[in-house]
């Protein structure tokens, strides 16, 4: 399994004087994104950096002041390419149909997923400067999760005795958990099952919601992984 990381989106269509200074940015951010998926934050030097894009380190400092400024630029970019992904899409179907389409196109961008898994692990250091962009990022998807789980309870579906916000947080760390698991052993382990088989467990079929629930048009879904 590699761990190259997808190209982040491009700027492009710019003009201008600035248009070069904005490729180069981009080249750097693209080789941040290839040099943290393969040796993490700690170990993925400015240096390892400026010589993927071929230049030198002073002349990267003028683009990124820090280290911490690219980490933060890279995870930024990491959502939005995970984020851009079919959210008209999901927009029109339910909130487990969502999960599972974006765990299935997971599965196509391994570098991205790869990418997440390293950079997320670090974060749990006192001091790594991700660690708050991924605790806060954490915490909204909880919300976002539970928000759609009690939508759901409202229409009969959630079973009995499941709790919307911990169940939230299961669903985060069992996506999280699985997606390590597939990056180690891709053969073995199908997350979009693993994810089918959690709702089948905390949902009761569509048909089967009590009467007094309303129907409710199809939600879209936060993205999680990769």
């Amino acid at each position: 399994m590699t761990t190259r990381a997808s190209s982040p989106p491009s700027a492009g269509g710019r003009r201008g004087p600035y248009a070069k200074s904005a490729e180069r940015r981009e080249s750097i951010v693209a080789a941040a994104f290839e040099v943290f998926a393969a040796h993490g934050y700690q170990g993925g030097s400015l240096q390892r950096v400026a010589d993927v894009v071929g230049m030198s380190q002073t002349s990267l400092l003028h683009y990124f002041p820090s280290k911490s400024d690219l980490l933060l630029e890279v995870l930024r970019r990491r959502d939005q390419m995970a984020d851009g992904r079919g959210r008209d899409e999901a927009a029109r179907t339910s909130f487990p149909d969502g999960i599972v389409a974006q765990a299935r196109y997971n599965v196509g961008v391994p570098g991205l997923v790869g990418l997440y898994a390293v950079l997320s692990g670090e974060a749990v250091t006192e001091g790594n400067p991700g660690r708050d962009y991924v605790s806060e990022r954490l915490a909204a998807l909880r919300l976002d999760y539970a928000d759609e789980l009690r939508a759901l309870a409202a229409e009969g579906r959630l079973r009995d005795g499941v709790d919307p916000d911990r169940a939230a947080a299961a669903l985060v760390g069992l996506w999280d958990g699985a997606q390590l698991q597939w990056l180690l052993a891709p053969d073995s382990v199908d997350v979009a099952q693993v994810l089918l088989d959690w709702f089948a467990l905390v949902l009761t079929p569509a048909g089967e919601a009590t009467d007094d629930a309303g129907a409710r048009p199809g939600r879209g879904t936060g993205t999680n992984e990769g």
